[in-house]
């Protein structure tokens, strides 16, 4: 990046290319954190979008169930993202679809006591690959790096979302 930069400054002496720094590096950081990440999923035979459906079921607590909606809220996909997750992760045996209490129209997705074991062994996993994924940084500078970029966030997301506080 620092070398793009130089030479964007020489080329464009009349544009302050500072931005492109930031910007730059946190582009390249996001494509090796997906890497990371996906390769992680891989060894529990899971996509990144089947991770964050287990995980949003296991949030959830006992009984470990959501709606398909409330599921796409807590993912930030589509009800039909949501949807083709769901039909894998029951073809797996890791969830379960039924019939809403509620009102027996709609349909709830619960883990299975396999999804809620694979999820828990994969978060734990998780939890380790992101402490990695940090290790450069002192605890101060996470907390730092974390402070400013869900500020950051916040201003970025549209009007009324509150994610980038709450998720």
């Amino acid at each position: 990046m620092a070398r793009i930069q130089a030479e964007w400054r020489v080329a464009r002496p009349d544009l302050d290319v500072a931005p492109q720094g930031v910007i730059g590096r946190l582009h390249r950081i996001a494509s090796h954190l997906t890497g990371e990440l996906t390769l992680l999923y891989a060894k529990y035979g899971l996509t990144e979008g089947e991770f964050d459906v287990l995980a949003a079921l296991r949030r959830a607590g006992t009984p470990y169930e959501r709606a398909p909606g409330e599921i796409a809220l807590h993912t930030m996909v589509t009800t039909g993202a949501v949807t083709k997750r769901v039909d894998r992760l029951e073809e797996a045996g890791l969830v379960h679809r039924r019939r809403s209490d509620a009102d027996g129209r709609g349909r709830v997705v619960r883990l299975t006591p396999a999804g809620r074991r694979l999820i828990d062994k994969a978060f734990a996993a998780h939890m380790t690959n992101e402490r990695r994924l940090l290790g450069t940084l002192s605890p101060a500078q996470a907390d730092q790096l974390e402070e400013l970029l869900t500020s950051w966030l916040a201003d970025l997301e549209p009007p009324g979302d509150t994610r980038a506080v709450r998720e």
